[in-house]
């Protein structure tokens, strides 16, 4: 079942039905309705949901707040199973993890689990900032949270920490943005256009009102190769990290894991999702200005890229860390590149956790 489907009487006209949105595979999390969100773009996402997942307790001074937000395809469960918990730098036992799915994702407010007129192929273009001001009206408004110790995401996620950063400057005390950008490239854009574009011109997407992801197989076919070619690196190709993780073949691989992971996913929600991405820039609000934008940033901030990361690289990352006051660059050695956040090049957590550790005891 659809999270929240009744509320919103949803019926077989106005969502696509899938069942890999569900708390069996992706829970336990918790459902917050924010109230109306009215968007950057125009439009208003009515009865905005957010899906929430929180460990840990809550201290009585509310101040052990650590925020994760979410990257493109992935929700709380994959943060929950890799990223946190006992003894961890993100502790559970001593911090209070609140770790919110965007907008879009399949989970919060989206374009296939959205009643019509606005679902779908209808559903509005969101930003990240509408993403941050969502989840800043949750924590204040509905938590009664007002400081966080940490904001850390990677991917997607970094580029919603950038944004906390700089729109909240005053509430964020430490911020780790990790295989991101504050403002997204023209590279990056260009390419998060052909992912767009590998499931959009799939004819059975019908202009994204679909029956269901399956008729759009052909599509999300193409653009799991495309992950295949820049969410590693050619390094993890050229050492054999395939057949350490499984797999027989490069056909295998692509089939049973890059394809076995994206062709269960809604279609209309990974757009919803590449669309945002592609405009991520936390310059506007400083007037196009990236260096003001990034002046504003009062957070003690650990700007960690990947060493291999063909999305994001070293280079990019760093120009915008020399713009944050006081920010230092982390660099993550992995030939697993952008997907090393998945968490299984075994040398890739430990470098994380020292960092976050360092940052967190500063």
């Amino acid at each position: 079942m659809i999270p929240y489907a009744n509320k919103h009487k949803m019926t077989g006209d106005d969502v696509t039905e899938n069942a890999y949105y569900s708390q069996d595979l992706h829970g336990p999390y918790e459902m917050h309705d924010i109230g109306d969100l009215p968007l950057e773009e125009g439009g208003t996402l009515r009865g905005c949901q957010l899906a929430v997942a929180r460990h840990g307790t809550l201290n009585a001074a509310k101040d052990n707040v650590i925020l994760i937000p979410t990257w493109y395809s992935g929700t709380s469960k994959i943060m929950e199973q890799v990223y946190i918990g006992p003894g961890r730098a993100l502790d559970t036992d001593k911090y209070h993890i609140i770790i919110v799915n965007q907008i879009g994702n399949g989970l919060s407010t989206s374009p296939h689990n959205t009643a019509g007129p606005s679902g779908a192929g209808h559903f509005p273009h969101v930003r990240i900032g509408d993403d941050v001001r969502a989840q800043h009206r949750l924590l204040t408004e509905k938590l009664g949270i007002s400081s966080l110790a940490l904001v850390v995401g990677g991917s997607m996620g970094a580029q919603q920490t950038y944004e906390w950063a700089v729109r909240y400057p005053d509430m964020v005390r430490r911020a780790a943005p990790i295989a991101g950008t504050a403002r997204n490239t023209q590279h990056d854009f260009l390419f998060t256009q052909t992912l767009v574009d590998a499931i959009t011109s799939d004819p059975g997407f019908n202009h994204g009102f679909y029956a269901s992801p399956a008729d759009v197989r052909a599509g999300l076919l193409r653009h799991a190769k495309m992950w295949a070619v820049m969410g590693w690196s050619t390094e993890f190709y050229q050492h054999g990290r395939m057949a350490q993780l499984g797999f027989s073949s490069l056909d295998d691989f692509v089939v049973n894991f890059m394809f076995g992971y994206f062709g269960v996913m809604d279609p209309n929600d990974l757009i919803c999702m590449a669309w945002k991405w592609q405009r991520g820039d936390v310059a506007r609000m400083a007037g196009g200005d990236l260096a003001a934008a990034l002046g504003r940033v009062k957070a003690k901030m650990f700007v960690m890229p990947i060493s291999h990361d063909m999305f994001f690289p070293v280079a990019d990352c760093e120009r915008e860390c020399k713009l944050v006051p006081g920010a230092q660059l982390r660099v993550l050695n992995s030939i697993d590149g952008h997907l090393a956040l998945f968490g299984a090049d075994p040398g890739f957590m430990p470098q994380l956790e020292g960092h976050l550790r360092e940052l967190l005891a500063s």
